[in-house]
């Protein structure tokens, strides 16, 4: 099951041009199109004529023309046109959703249209601030439920096993680090701090002047469904990040993540990172860009086998442990919004 009565991230704002864009969201068709005033608009990928895709049609001036018999619908889900025929019967019309273009996203709401608050939208500024953030972005299809991924970014202590050559760290400060927990009604933030350790391959190679001894810090915000904004970094030891918050001069990074449901085992990942130590160096976003590529490829590994693994052998339980307390309370939250829609 999914929640409904939520703002999903359907697509980045570059993906959708005046031409047909189809995507499966909560199991549900889409099409994403511009209308000829580049206004962007969202419905059902099914024509109601002889319920032929729309994603085969293209965009007229009155909407989207269907590519089978050419009915047009407006982004309203209305049929504007039918080819040959005056009368348009009112029951010609297809679902609609809203949507919203904000901070490079295009948000779609997919429960009751009534409660599609945009108010409600994630604000994230730092995806219009190239001068401080300049960053980069991609999407992911993930084999796995969309929960899995949300998981695994409720639990850093996958960093050391999954990304040793990358943005890992060693398992002794990994599982040995202060970890303060704010729950809230989304969700929950977190921040854990690894005190005096060795700075990971990619922050070395990003900031050479790091020393051999970081304080290392890593702030989540999982607001549900199913996206979750990161902020990490390291200064040198000692040198007032965790008790004075000085944060400036080491290694910084941003990281938006939004786990978007297709299906129940297959999910997007929209995903973008943003370089706040050289910032005026474009080399320095695009070798961050492939070091968080790279690990989010390890982590789609892994996910994806797990997914297999589960459906497998559905019928054996799991455990839970300590370093699992931030994924159960993000879990909790989720079947609580859910239940709250169902009764």
């Amino acid at each position: 099951m999914y929640i409904q009565n939520a703002w999903y991230i359907a697509a980045w704002k570059h993906e959708v041009s005046q031409k047909p864009f189809a995507r499966r969201i909560c199991n549900e068709p889409i099409v994403l199109f511009r209308d000829k005033s580049n206004k962007i608009w969202a419905v059902e990928d099914r024509c109601c004529h002889r319920g032929a895709p729309l994603r085969f049609g293209k965009v007229v001036d009155s909407g989207l023309q269907c590519g089978y018999h050419g009915l047009v619908f407006d982004g309203k889900g209305h049929c504007a046109d039918i080819p040959g025929q005056q009368n348009i019967p009112a029951k010609a019309r297809i679902r609609h959703f809203s949507v919203v273009e904000k901070d490079e996203f295009i948000w779609i709401w997919m429960g009751e249209a009534s409660k599609a608050d945009e108010s409600l939208i994630i604000d994230y500024p730092f995806h219009n601030d190239y001068k401080n953030w300049p960053h980069k972005h991609e999407v992911y299809h993930i084999k796995a439920n969309y929960m899995l991924m949300v998981d695994n970014l409720m639990d850093m202590t996958h960093l050391a096993y999954v990304h040793v050559g990358s943005i890992g760290g060693d398992t002794k400060s990994t599982h040995s680090a202060k970890m303060e927990t704010t729950r809230t009604d989304l969700g929950l933030r977190y921040v854990r701090w690894m005190l005096g350790v060795k700075p990971p391959p990619t922050y070395s190679k990003a900031v050479p002047t790091l020393a051999e001894s970081v304080d290392r810090w890593q702030e989540f915000e999982y607001i549900a469904p199913g996206n979750i904004i990161q902020w990490s970094g390291a200064t040198n030891a000692n040198t007032g990040a965790y008790d004075k918050n000085l944060r400036e001069g080491g290694f910084s990074l941003r990281l938006f993540h939004g786990l978007t449901p297709e299906t129940e085992s297959t999910c997007h990942y929209f995903w973008s990172t943003a370089n706040g130590y050289r910032q005026d160096d474009p080399s320095a976003t695009e070798q961050l860009f492939d070091e968080i590529a790279r690990a989010f490829q390890e982590d789609k590994v892994i996910v994806e086998a797990q997914q297999a693994n589960l459906d497998e052998l559905s019928d054996r339980p799991l455990v839970d442990v300590v370093s699992d307390s931030a994924r159960i309370h993000m879990r909790r939250t989720v079947d609580r919004l859910i239940k709250k829609e169902t009764l």
